[in-house]
């Protein structure tokens, strides 16, 4: 039996004198409570304020209260509920199991109050309704106010921890108050059975006070001296044991046991304030000698470690009683008055709790001004829109779902009312967390070591994102399999992904929500092919998984093939929605990451992202609200900015903004990984997004905020807070989208540049050739293709045509894409970033850069759907190497070439301004 496991023997409970959002978050707390060396939590003003003051934990949720344009107070209460709900979860088993004998969690009023009886008991009202849990305890002051506040909030059937009890009068008048609320619930017809409260009685501030005196008295050297040493560390613990026997008294009295009868419960002493202060006493002291039967001891975290260390459990709270009345009358006799120490110390607790709200409002007032200036001119904007979020009731819209918060459309409002599953995926994912862990395990023992994901756009960026940020980890004393992700139809890059590793030892996952997407099908032909042709039919189906919506194509094929498994998807969750569920979760399983800590991460965010929550306190809402009204007010080149850490974030956040904003002329136009320049660089379209995890980028951002560009700052603690991301950035997505007018969830002009491309693979099947159209330039090194423009035809280099086609970009309004139908590789993007840089300065435009087909299924979408602002240049050459499309009689290079057309003709058809440049010979370099 542990040491703390022999005084709850005794029937003492030790509750935690602390709580801060770590602890809650880390599951520091959790086991602590599992361990059994806690079993309840206090806190106070003083607590709060040194864990929001003296750590950053508290940021992430303070943001988004911030941009919202709420005040401080409100903040602090939000923050404050939520770790008192969070606490009292973690305690519920424990309150259910003892009968409500133990696992409370204790929040104080607001502490200007302690001389206001009406709005104590206003606030306690407030306060237990808004934490919502049967553990809770209100706590209020033992002030001549606070004593009928007690008893009116036990009235009420409020659970009250009863604080800043110093003398013994003081505790036989929260007694009584206890007493008389019960009385008035039985008056009433009322229960009393489920109302406890706590009676916290503050102890060694006692003796720093007395200590303090007799310290006087010694250092006259006069005849009292000695007897005053005597006393010294004895006036803190009489008064407990003294105050323990007020207690027997009155709860052994006919008085209560009326009560009893009705269900009544004792009003527990609680030891508070039991730190040593003085470093000549024993460190554990204010435990050891006020142990006794139904009571609670308080504790700090120091003193807890102390105690599990080295303390010593006996009852003790009856020893040497006439020695502590003799001590208290000496002191008396000594003119140390303990009225008047106990007047001082109650005066002096108000204030000290006063003075740390104060110094934690401002804390966060100060932290609030400096989120605010994130945001730029863009303040009174946004907390507006905030608060029309919060009329429209737009958060229960989204979950209801009403897809009237986005179109009135009848067909669009349909495909809504089924695209809203992923905002339950961190609850429902967990039940893939075996099946994922199970494939993993199989694999490994099977001597696989790599997996390709043949997908593309929804189906295949949250997973490479995974890859780029976690490499592979272990799992099951063994790596993860070393995955890659083929998104493409260019040879080059289909021929790097198959000599990657042996096939053997590769797991092929074929991933699809439609399961007839032509770029997957193209993979999956090509690669069974070759499992067929090295290990036979009946084995290859081992080396392939399928994810997929139940009933389609994909799942007919895996199923007739005997794949390893089929893995089907929730069917009511978009593609660019769908990193939380099975199109995301095997892949990181594969991977070797801790599934259950993955979905945790997002879960705490779709805690806060519910109806149930506060507008302004919805990270995803308040997200959309400026993400939307940025781009109402010109500032829709949304600039994602990362750690090194988080570098593959953007790839998955550019399809999530620019395929569910960019239609009908609308649309945000995300810029991943574009050249940070000084700020002066910048137009005023643009809106910053640092996502921070060591703060690499502080001083660019500073300096970004210095010059009035609006640059919003999202912390995260470690790479599983990515998970986090995905879903807040899904909530702030679908909000935007509200906010502009436009469907979040559909991508109605994608299928257009598909069609134009099939009709162009069913010419070349019947000439077997593909029309590319006719040339506006040619010269050395290449061709362009388009629509002829002012200064053409003095163009003597590819750099020329670019400089001539550019002069049609406006800064601060368009944005110039780069769109590369080449393989996709780190030299490649290396000389195309260069390039893009150039650009950037050349016409103070904004930047994007995507490889086809890759962008059709991201930012595609926009670039046909969204306003007339792009300025587009496709670039395409011929391959060096290239494969056949097994039973679809063309070849890889020319499905490639086809998208590009296709993509071409559809922005055309757009009247928007594109050109494709064929290089012959010419480096990429040359462009510029």
């Amino acid at each position: 039996m542990s040491r703390i496991d022999s005084l709850h023997a005794l029937g003492q409970s030790l509750w935690y004198d602390n709580i801060q959002r770590r602890l809650l978050e880390n599951g520091e707390l959790e086991k602590m409570i599992r361990d059994g060396d806690i079993r309840g939590v206090t806190s106070n003003p003083s607590i709060f304020n040194n864990a929001i003051a003296k750590s950053s934990d508290y940021d992430a949720a303070l943001k988004p209260m911030a941009w919202a344009g709420w005040k401080a107070e409100d903040i602090f209460w939000q923050l404050a509920v939520e770790d008192i709900q969070a606490a009292a979860d973690l305690f519920r088993p424990l309150y259910d199991s003892t009968h409500g004998g133990d696992g409370y969690v204790s929040l104080e009023v607001n502490p200007y109050l302690a001389n206001d009886t009406v709005n104590t008991v206003s606030e306690a009202r407030r306060l237990w309704a808004l934490v919502d849990r049967p553990n809770l305890m209100v706590k209020i002051p033992a002030t001549r106010a606070g004593i009928p506040a007690i008893q009116q909030a036990i009235a009420a059937g409020i659970n009250v921890n009863v604080t800043l009890i110093f003398s013994l009068q003081r505790y036989v008048e929260v007694m009584d108050a206890f007493l008389r609320g019960l009385e008035e619930r039985v008056a009433h017809g009322q229960s009393i059975d489920s109302i406890a409260s706590v009676a916290s009685f503050f102890v060694s501030r006692i003796d720093t006070k007395v200590d303090g005196r007799l310290e006087k008295v010694i250092q006259a050297e006069g005849t009292a001296a000695p007897q005053a040493a005597s006393l010294r560390g004895k006036a803190a613990i009489a008064s407990a044991r003294l105050a323990y026997a007020k207690f027997q008294e009155i709860f052994g009295s006919d008085r209560f046991v009326k009560l009893k009868a009705k269900g009544g419960r004792t009003q527990r002493p609680l030891w508070a304030s039991t730190s040593t202060k003085n470093p000549d006493y024993r460190d554990v002291i204010y435990v050891e000698e006020l142990i006794a039967p139904d009571t609670v001891n308080t504790v700090p975290p120091q003193t807890l470690v102390a105690f599990k260390d080295h303390g010593e459990s006996a009852v003790t709270i009856e020893k040497d009683l006439a020695g502590m009345r003799k001590a208290l009358a000496d002191l008396e006799a000594m003119g140390i008055h303990m009225e008047q120490v106990t007047d001082e110390l109650e005066e002096e607790g108000v204030k000290s709790f006063s003075d740390a709200f104060t110094g934690l409002l401002k804390t966060i007032d100060d932290r609030r001004t400096a989120c605010l200036a994130e945001l730029g001119d863009l303040q009174e904007k946004i907390a507006r829109r905030v608060k029309n979020l919060t009329d429209i009731d737009a958060a229960r819209r989204l979950w209801q779902p009403d897809p009237t918060l986005w179109t009135e459309d009848p067909a669009e409002q349909k495909e809504i009312l089924q695209r809203v599953g992923w905002l339950r995926a961190p609850e429902k994912s967990r039940a893939l967390i075996s099946q994922a862990k199970r494939i993993l395990a199989d694999c490994q023992q099977e001597g696989y070591t790599h997996a390709l994901l043949l997908g593309m756009g929804g189906s295949s960026l949250a997973p490479e994102v995974l890859r780029l940020t976690f490499g592979v980890q272990s799992a099951n004393d063994k790596p993860g399999l070393d995955l890659a992700i083929l998104d493409s139809t260019d040879p080059a890059q289909v021929r790097t992904a198959a000599q990657r590793a042996p096939l053997a030892r590769t797991l092929f996952i074929v991933s699809s929500k439609s399961g007839s997407t032509s770029e997957t099908q193209s993979h999956l032909a090509f690669f069974w092919k070759r499992a067929v042709h090295s290990l036979g039919k009946v084995k290859a189906g081992e080396h392939f998984v399928a994810i997929t919506d139940p009933g389609s194509m994909l799942e007919k094929q895996a199923r007739e093939r005997s794949f390893r498994e089929v893995v089907l998807a929730d069917p009511n969750v978009g593609g660019r929605y769908s990193a939380l569920i099975a199109f995301g979760i095997l892949p990181a399983g594969l991977l070797g990451l801790d599934l259950d800590l993955w979905l945790a991460r997002a879960g705490r965010v779709m805690s806060v992202s519910t109806p149930a929550t506060p507008a302004g306190r919805n990270p995803g809402l308040v997200l959309g609200a400026i993400l939307g009204e940025a781009a109402l007010a010109g500032r829709d080149k949304l600039t994602i900015l990362t750690d090194p850490e988080f570098s593959a974030f953007g790839s998955w956040l550019e399809q999530l903004v620019a395929e569910s904003s960019g239609k009908q002329g609308k649309g945000i136009i995300p810029v991943d990984q574009e050249t940070l320049l000084p700020p002066r660089n910048y137009s005023k379209d643009r809106l910053f997004v640092y996502i921070r995890l060591t703060g690499s980028l502080d001083e660019q951002v500073k300096k970004l905020h210095a010059a009035g560009h609006p640059a919003l700052v999202l912390p995260v603690k470690d790479t599983y807070d990515l998970s986090a991301e995905f879903y807040r950035w899904e909530v702030a997505i679908a909000i935007a989208c509200a906010v502009l007018g436009v469907d979040a969830f559909n991508q109605p002009d994608v299928q257009d540049n598909k069609t134009r491309t099939q009709q162009k693979i069913a010419a070349f099947q019947k000439s077997g050739k593909l029309d590319e159209g006719e040339a506006i330039w040619e010269g050395e090194g290449g061709r362009v293709y388009g629509q002829e423009f002012p200064g053409l035809n003095g163009a003597k280099t590819i750099a020329d045509v670019v400089e001539a086609f550019l002069q049609q970009a406006k800064a601060g309004v368009d944005y110039v894409a780069l769109n590369a139908y080449l393989p996709r590789n780190p030299r490649t993007a290396s000389k195309l970033q260069k390039v893009r840089s150039v650009l950037l300065v050349r016409t103070g435009c904004a930047t994007t850069l995507g490889f086809g087909p890759r962008f059709l299924h991201s930012t595609g979408q926009l670039h046909k759907g969204g306003g007339d602002n792009g300025v587009f240049i496709q670039i395409t050459r011929d391959p060096t190497v290239d494969f056949e499309i097994p039973e679809q009689g063309i070849r890889f290079a020319t499905l490639e070439r086809a998208q590009a057309l296709g993509d071409l003709e559809a922005l055309r058809s757009r009247g928007r301004r594109a050109i494709r440049i064929h290089l012959t010979s010419a480096d990429i370099l040359d462009l510029i």
